[in-house]
């Protein structure tokens, strides 16, 4: 039997995990999966020994604040690995926590397998390296990510992106109308404010300042919220309370929603890809403590930050940051897509380029036949 334990930080790399335990019992159903994970990552089977809710913290100043916390989860994590013995140990983004978990790993012998690596590509080239020495495989899910990897020396595969696997509707759009209790006649914005709650509260009050000017312009507006498994509902119910347009709080289904929506404001991250995927018109937005972003600016070499406008090489969809996220600016930016069909329709041609350069079906498979390689290897446990 192969044990395989799996490492994850936030919602999105909860999804991801899920997915790969998915496909790991498919190919092995014996194989014993646990670690640090979410809700998803235990509905497909994963043992989870420490849940995430609520772990979730950004830039250079909050992780600071919250290092006491961190070492101490660190620390239970490889004690988990010395009683456990796994074959292997998959990290799943969440870089800075994962890759010092990983090199404690190696030290104890454990082969790590990194997915959704480090975004050496963007900032801290140097990482690259670090990432080669340690880990027994990277699964890189951007070309160009595998190329500074494999410069760097690792042992690197480019599997594709998993969210051409994961991307998918489970309905029609004429059946998702109804039920999310959609009006088909009437425009809908969808709120993506992100998976942690230091962005719900950075980013929701602007998005629903947005959505107040939005509804004053285009009567009938309808707004959605896909509450992330992370978040507390009374918490958004007390934001939202603040502001004078109704929002409805959706769980389950979100792609079906994504794909019946016809413009989102969101937070930089996964779900700007997912929106991409699904051809949904996307304003992003993102705010971190000033510090943050004055030292991102510094070490950050790519013109910028979202990945549909990163993967597309230029600018595909408009993006606001820090002192520009006002709700003056998101209204700005929305208001066209709504209003003119020929902005809408050059988005829509932009975002199917995105996907087109992900790479093809089967990156989810592909992982897993790279984890259970390296974790049947005779050094491997």
């Amino acid at each position: 039997m192969c044990k395989i334990m799996i490492s994850v930080g936030e919602a999105s790399g909860d999804l991801h995990g899920a997915s790969v335990a998915s496909a790991l019992k498919t190919i092995q159903p014996d194989v014993e999966i646990f670690g640090m994970g979410g809700q998803a990552m235990q509905a497909a089977g994963v043992k989870i020994v420490y849940d995430i809710a609520n772990l979730g913290v950004i830039g250079f100043v909050e992780v600071i604040k919250n290092l006491p916390r961190l070492f101490k989860l660190r620390d239970d994590l490889v004690e988990l690995m010395e009683k456990e013995r796994p074959d292997a140990l998959v990290i799943i983004d969440y870089p800075d926590f994962n890759m010092r978990l990983a090199k404690i790993a190696k030290q104890k012998g454990i082969p790590v397998i990194s997915y959704i690596s480090p975004t050496v590509w963007a900032w801290r080239r140097g990482r690259a390296k670090e990432v080669a020495e340690i880990v027994e495989k990277v699964a890189a899910i951007f070309p160009f990510e595998a190329d500074v990897y494999q410069e760097a020396g690792a042992n690197v595969t480019f599997v594709g992106h998993p969210l051409l696997d994961i991307v998918k509707t489970t309905m029609t759009k004429e059946e998702a109308y109804p039920y999310f209790g959609a009006n088909p006649e009437r425009p809908i914005v969808l709120l993506l404010p992100g998976s942690r709650q230091q962005e719900i509260l950075k980013l929701l009050p602007d998005m629903l300042a947005a959505g107040e000017k939005i509804a004053e312009r285009v009567q009938g507006t309808q707004f959605f919220l896909p509450v992330a498994s992370t978040i507390s509902r009374e918490m958004l119910h007390n934001i939202i309370a603040e502001y004078k347009i109704p929002v409805v709080l959706t769980e389950k289904n979100t792609y079906d929603l994504m794909n019946i929506a016809d413009v989102a404001i969101a937070a930089s991250g996964t779900v700007t890809l997912e929106a991409a995927l699904l051809k949904l018109p996307t304003v992003i937005i993102y705010r971190v403590a000033t510090l943050t972003y004055l030292l991102g600016k510094l070490l950050i070499k790519i013109p910028y930050i979202s990945l549909p406008n990163i993967i597309a090489g230029r600018k595909v969809v408009p993006e606001l940051l820090q002192h520009a996220v006002t709700a003056e600016n998101i209204a700005n930016e929305v208001l066209p897509i709504l209003s003119d069909p020929k902005v809408k329709s050059e988005m829509l041609i932009d975002l199917l380029e995105v996907g087109q350069k992900l790479g093809e079906l089967g990156a989810v498979e592909r992982v897993a036949r790279e984890i259970l390689a390296v974790a049947k290897r005779p050094s491997g446990g």
